[in-house]
Order: C-alpha cells, then sequence, then structure tokens
C-alpha cells in the first residue's frame, strides 16, 4: 500500500522527473525531505542585506528560507563561551566546607580554582573537565590538560558542542544572523585554542567543507583563512574538492590581497603538516 514515506519519496521524484511518476498523490503530506536549495537562497539573503541594506526578514519569507530561532537563541541572545564548571554530582557539598583540603588526594580538584600552572601540576591526578566542554577553549590551563590527557570522549565532546555552535553562528548560512562580531570573536578562539594545541578541530574541518561554497571570502576573513591552515592531512581528493576548489572561485575571482592571503594560508597549512608528520616519525622512530 501507499506509505507515507513512500509517497514523500515519490513526490520528490515528480518534482524533478514528472514523466517518470504517473501516479496521482495528495497535495498535502508530511515533508520528509529538507529544500536542498536553502542554503543558497540564504547566501543570497545575506548578500542582498549586505549590498541592499533591506530587512533580512522580509527578505527570508520572501525567498521561503526563514526559521525559527533555535533553542539557544531563544535563552541566551549572546554566542557566549560557557564559564569552567566542575563535573561533579557533590558541587553543593564541596561549595558548604569552606575547609576542604585542596590537596587531598582523595577529593576532585575544582576546576573553578584552577588558576595557576603549579596549581596544574600540583593535582593533575584528581581534575575532571568541565560539565561544558566549550569552556575549554577559553582556558590555556584546561588546554594543556586536554593535551596530557589523551581520551578520545574529551575530543568528542567538544567535537559535538563547537559542530553546534558553528553551525547555528554561521553569519552566511544563517539568514536572519548578523551578529558578525560576535562569531568573529567565536572563530578568533577557536584558532588561537587551535594554535596552542598545535592541531586543528575535526569540527573545524567539517565546518570548512560545509560553508566555504557559500562564503564570500569577505566575512571574517582572517580567521577563516586560520582555520584553514589547520586542516589535518587526508586524502587529496578529499581536500582538492572540498577545500581547493572553492577557494579557487574565490581566488580568480577577487583582489591581490585575498590571493596574497590565500596564498600565506596554504604555506602555513603546508608548514602544519610537515611539523606533524615530523613529530610522528621522531615518535616512531624513538619507539
Amino acid at each position: 500500500g501507499m506509505q507515507s514515506h513512500l509517497q514523500a519519496l515519490l513526490s520528490l521524484y515528480k518534482l524533478f522527473c514528472p514523466e517518470q511518476v504517473t501516479i496521482t498523490l495528495p497535495g498535502k503530506m508530511k515533508t520528509y525531505f529538507k529544500n536542498s536549495e536553502g542554503p543558497w537562497k540564504a547566501a543570497i539573503a545575506a548578500v542582498r542585506q549586505r549590498n541592499q541594506g533591506t530587512s533580512p526578514l522580509s527578505q527570508a519569507v520572501f525567498l521561503g528560507t526563514s526559521q525559527p530561532q533555535s533553542r539557544k537563541r531563544k535563552w541566551n541572545s549572546h554566542l557566549v563561551i560557557p564559564a569552567s564548571s566542575t563535573n561533579i554530582n557533590n558541587l553543593g557539598e564541596v561549595g558548604e566546607k569552606n575547609h576542604l583540603d585542596l590537596y587531598s588526594t582523595n577529593t576532585a580538584f575544582p576546576v573553578e580554582q584552577l588558576q595557576t600552572f603549579p596549581q596544574l601540576l600540583q593535582n593533575i591526578h584528581r581534575l575532571q573537565f568541565p560539565s561544558q566542554m566549550g569552556s575549554v577553549l577559553a582556558n590555556p590551563l584546561l588546554l594543556h590538560y586536554m593535551n596530557c590527557v589523551k581520551d578520545e570522549s574529551i575530543y568528542l565532546r567538544l567535537y559535538y558542542w563547537m559542530g553546534q555552535a558553528l553551525q547555528e553562528e554561521c553569519t552566511w548560512c544563517v539568514v536572519d544572523n548578523l551578529n558578525e562580531e560576535e562569531f568573529k570573536s567565536f572563530l578568533e578562539t577557536v584558532c588561537k585554542a587551535e594554535c596552542f594545541l598545535q592541531e586543528g578541530f575535526s569540527a573545524c574541518e567539517e565546518f570548512l567543507y560545509k560553508t566555504l561554497p557559500l562564503w564570500d571570502g569577505f566575512c571574517c576573513r582572517s580567521e577563516i583563512l586560520r582555520l584553514v591552515s589547520w586542516i589535518p592531512l587526508s586524502n587529496f581528493s578529499d581536500i582538492k574538492s572540498y577545500l581547493c576548489d572553492p577557494l579557487a572561485q574565490l581566488f580568480f575571482t577577487s583582489s591581490i590581497y585575498f590571493k596574497c592571503s590565500v596564498l600565506e594560508s596554504l604555506k602555513e597549512l603546508l608548514q602544519n603538516w610537515l611539523n606533524c608528520n615530523m613529530i610522528q616519525v621522531d615518535s616512531e622512530f624513538s619507539s
């Protein structure tokens, strides 16, 4: 029989190849497939708003790309990296005990009280990562700790949080998001964290591959090109299709300054690859 998801699939076929679907389909049905032109319409709306100064809301309604506010925007109108908070169940009890011995080997060391590098060294075996992993980005001491503790779950937690933040706050992919300075500041913090760790985040790599085809080469240019320089070494076919091709389209139609900026970013990318490869070779040789 005709099931709803099969009807949705047939309706999609009928939209692009009407001669292939001869049966009659109901006019109203549940939407199972998102509009693939949404990101392009969002990019067009952003360019029109920037060049003409017209209302982005009216453009979004006209283009059919208006979106409800995200849950994050509903409760928090600003993009803020969370503060470090201890991820322990007895936080209230710890707060009530003013006589708590911070150097005791039986208790966890609260990350809120981590202020100096000697504290990190003395309590590194009792530290727990904060409940909100995003706070690690703005805390050099926790970045040191993250570099020492090679735990896959830590990187997964940061990957999910950062991927969601980048997706929701990207100013050229979300129609009603005009907080370019906030997004630029967030990208700057991410760039500093990558430089500190001397490695790129996988969430940033995915973000670049998805959004570079929509990027105008102007918005957050410095930060985007710095993120490009930390993309990890991978298959060249992926690098070419997801990175080089979108940059090439902008490269041949942009100013000399942009061309030099792209070349500088790719030079730094090559240097980071070489440094990473040398570290791996030295490690294998010593082992």
